[in-house]
């Protein structure tokens, strides 16, 4: 008999990529969204209980009503700058929010927890590669509400014999390499989508040179100035869930652990610009200015303990794949901005 999944947040970005993911792998799925930034479209699978975190009535009803074994944990709210602008509705959300389903989840008695995590909760590393120990300074409301949601996630191991993993994100990328669902945010702030929306311009007939795009800073102390980061695939991010899910379902014992997922490789923002010129085969140019408050210069994971705990390795090393799987997707849905 498949087991049953509560996936909240399902209906945005990555919550509807392991929304597919878990159906393709036999899973059931239960999706828990108040779609204030999911898409209802964006499911091609599960049940959608339309709700907020805080409306445990609701909420407590879906277990009630269906069998859940696990939850998977994507519904928080993810823009730094917002954060640092409204932080009540970060940790509203993010930290409180997580409480009411924590504590619904102990009043059912389901005991199985993958939580969305973030590099975030790492602020300005002290040393590269970021390993699991390297210490967490957040720097932004956002990445303090993700640690202060893994602290809990600890202490309710000790008190109620919660298991979880936290999953620490470095940069998702790409989207479903059929081109079914994709990447979509309002503001769009991530910068694959902010490229290839300039590659679309040009293609559409835009001047070049009345490029939105900006690369923020030149200067960093990178091998041509501009910030590394290490991205991963959407669908990597979503099989590690799976291996976090099945890592606890056959180590009972197992309490609260934590794992980065990325690839273990950075590319400069200039060197994605590159590979997008190559995948897209549109040139288009770029404004440089200056850095934003708080950058980090460069931020790579050391993802070796989950490739080896978790048994799993991401099949999207190559930024390539990433892009080529994006690009698809927003050839077919461009920005409204750049609808006709």
């Amino acid at each position: 008999m498949s087991k049953t999944i509560l996936v909240t947040g399902g209906a945005g970005y990555i919550g509807s990529h392991m929304v597919r993911m878990l159906d393709q792998r036999g899973f059931k799925v239960v999706v828990y969204d108040n779609l204030e930034r999911g898409n209802r479209d964006a499911l091609t699978a599960g049940i959608l209980v339309e709700g907020d975190l805080h409306d445990t009535d609701t909420l407590s009803g879906v277990f009630n009503d269906h069998d859940i074994h696990a939850v998977m944990h994507f519904a928080a709210l993810a823009y730094v700058g917002e954060s640092v602008h409204e932080p009540s509705l970060y940790y509203r959300n993010n930290v409180t929010g997580t409480q009411c389903l924590l504590d619904t989840m102990h009043q059912h008695k389901v005991n199985k927890l993958v939580f969305s995590s973030t590099c975030a909760t790492y602020g300005i590393p002290e040393s590269l590669p970021i390993t699991e120990q390297t210490p967490q300074r957040p720097i932004n409301p956002y990445g303090h509400s993700k640690l202060m949601v893994e602290q809990i996630l600890k202490d309710y191991h000790v008190a109620y014999g919660l298991r979880s993993i936290a999953l620490r994100y470095f940069n998702a990328a790409g989207c479903a390499e059929d081109g079914s669902i994709g990447e979509r945010h309002d503001p769009e702030t991530h910068l694959l989508p902010l490229i290839l929306f300039e590659a679309l311009r040009v293609q559409a007939g835009g001047d070049p040179a009345d490029t939105g795009l900006m690369v923020f800073g030149s200067d960093f102390d990178t091998r041509d100035g501009t910030c590394v980061r290490d991205y991963i695939h959407v669908n990597d991010l979503c099989s590690a869930h799976i291996a976090a899910f099945e890592r606890m379902h056959a180590q009972p014992a197992m309490g609260a652990e934590q794992f980065n997922l990325g690839v273990n490789h950075g590319y400069t923002v200039l060197e994605v610009i590159d590979a997008c010129r190559e995948v897209t085969g549109i040139e288009f140019n770029y404004n440089s200015v200056a850095r934003r408050a708080g950058d980090p210069p460069e931020l790579v994971a050391d993802a070796s303990r989950a490739m080896q705990q978790l048994n799993w390795s991401p099949v999207h090393a190559d930024i390539k794949d990433s892009i080529r799987h994006a690009w698809q997707w927003f050839s077919a849905h461009p920005p409204n901005r750049l609808q006709t």
